[in-house]
């Protein structure tokens, strides 16, 4: 069964110039990701969210609309 989920992230270039994204699957679960480019490093990240999923769960989900500027 496949599932889609929405993961806040950080992405930020390192001093030497890696671009590194993180993101907290549940409260106790953080994935990482790295690469030269912000598009390298969301893919990477990806792929552990990926990997950190299947091995913790994906944690349920409430979904909310908001108005912002």
């Amino acid at each position: 069964m496949q599932r889609e989920i929405s993961v806040p992230y950080t992405i930020e270039q390192d001093e030497d110039g890696i671009w590194c994204a993180e993101a907290a699957l549940t409260p106790k679960s953080f994935a990482n990701g790295s690469g030269a480019t912000p598009e390298a490093a969301l893919e990477d990240l990806k792929d552990a969210i990926t990997i950190l999923a299947e091995t913790v769960g994906v944690p349920e989900q409430l979904v909310v609309t908001v108005e912002v500027d």
